[in-house]
């Protein structure tokens, strides 16, 4: 998966098009990744003692990865992303500025 965590990405379908967060947890296996503060789900809790009320809390809930495109750090432009070998280890790089991307 080429997005990782602490990435800052930008959505580009569904109703949160066009905001840009960051990426708080990534699920390579299923493919998709959480956003902080974007695709904002409502979830309904039970009072759990006697006495206490319910309560709705809202969460960030995970979607698929390749509806978000990488930001560079470098550039701040919206990019694909390469690989490219730095020594003998295998880094990301920006397909707009060419950079490493950290």
């Amino acid at each position: 998966m080429k997005i990782k965590t602490n990435d800052r990405v930008k959505i580009t379908t569904g109703k949160d098009r066009g905001k840009e967060g960051k990426v708080i947890q990534v699920f390579p296996e299923a493919g998709k990744i959480v956003v902080e503060g974007l695709h904002i789900m409502k979830k309904h809790l039970r009072p759990r003692k006697h006495g206490e009320k319910g309560q709705v809390i809202e969460l960030a809930s995970p979607f698929n990865a390749s509806n978000a495109q990488l930001v560079c750090s470098k550039c701040a432009k919206v990019t694909r992303v390469g690989f490219r070998l730095d020594g003998d280890k295998k880094k990301r790089v920006c397909k707009k500025c060419h950079e490493f991307i950290d």
